[in-house]
């Protein structure tokens, strides 16, 4: 599906006759707020799942990444391919280095939906504590007063990693009377294992890399609290699924909450899903009017400057 828009007054200028393709499989408010700054004659189209992504990236002269993979045969069919702008933060589904041999930069849009994505950790931080998934049963059997919750003054939270959205989360719960502690890149095993041991509740913000890839695995269940939060707001493999299952399985967890999963879209008759103890979102941590405007502006922008000859804002290959 293309959308064709005639641009904005007033609004950074790109060039005419530029083809986008959208590669994620949601997100369309984002993509209209993109597609409604393009000149007439310009386009974004969105990717259809049902065709391979290399078959639709010939003519295309910007891709712009979300969850779809820019595997190097992506990249090579794409003969006409000046940008890959991924509009949010994380890069890790684009081939940089087979990007890096074409000559294609690649940038991402960093500081556009923190505060949305700390907003919405909080937000499954309380339905976790209020047990919100048992409460709607509670509700739908006409029972007043259940279930019993607790209260987050006075607990502990502990955040791994402390980049914009963690910083962010970190104030807020401050705000609430919480304790925050945090894990960084490089901790050794003793730290984490306190890390773990410590914290009432945990909420993960870092970005899915060969090193975080499974870090909140078996070993780590095994040092947390028995009924402790988890919340994840990153990207699904930094919670290693099978220890996730089994850690839930031995009631360890107090409660699930899961707004990025292992694969998109995620199966909702996945028996996992169904546990009242977990509460599953569809990735809209970042989804709000604010971050989705801040998002199109930094694409635009990019878009301009690629016409322009000039440099390019968040390069990062």
């Amino acid at each position: 599906m293309a959308l064709h828009v005639q641009q904005t007054p007033g609004r950074a200028k790109v060039a005419a006759n530029m083809r986008l393709l959208f590669c994620g499989s949601g997100w369309l408010p984002m993509v209209e707020r993109v597609a409604v700054r393009l000149p007439e004659g310009s386009s974004i189209e969105r990717w259809d799942l049902k065709t391979p992504l290399v078959e639709c990236v010939r003519d295309i002269d910007v891709l712009l990444p979300s969850n779809g993979h820019i595997t190097a045969d992506v990249i090579a069919a794409a003969t006409k391919l000046r940008l890959i702008q991924q509009p949010a933060a994380g890069t890790e589904g684009i081939d940089k280095t087979a990007a890096a041999a074409r000559g294609i930069p690649v940038c991402n849009a960093p500081g556009t939906n923190h505060v949305s994505v700390a907003e919405l950790a909080l937000y499954l931080l309380l339905a976790l504590a209020r047990r919100a998934p048992l409460a709607a049963r509670t509700f739908a059997a006409r029972e007043v007063g259940a279930p019993l919750g607790i209260e987050l003054s006075g607990r502990t939270l502990g955040i791994i990693g402390m980049g914009r959205s963690g910083t962010a989360l970190a104030d807020r719960a401050r705000a609430l009377g919480m304790t925050v502690l945090a894990l960084r890149r490089g901790a050794t095993a003793e730290d984490r294992h306190a890390f773990f041991a410590a914290s009432d509740a945990i909420s993960i913000h870092c970005p899915l890399t060969p090193e975080t890839r499974g870090l909140v695995g078996a070993d780590a269940f095994a040092h947390m609290k028995p009924g402790v939060f988890v919340i994840n707001v990153a990207r699904g493999g930094v919670i290693d699924r099978g220890a996730l299952v089994d850690a839930l399985a031995t009631d360890r967890l107090g409660g699930v909450g899961l707004d990025v999963h292992w694969h998109e879209p995620p199966d909702p008759a996945d028996p996992l899903y169904a546990d009242p103890r977990v509460v599953a979102l569809p990735h809209v941590a970042g989804s709000t009017e604010e971050a989705f405007a801040r998002i199109a502006d930094a694409v635009v922008e990019n878009l301009r400057r690629l016409d322009a000859g000039e440099p390019l804002l968040h390069r990062v290959a």
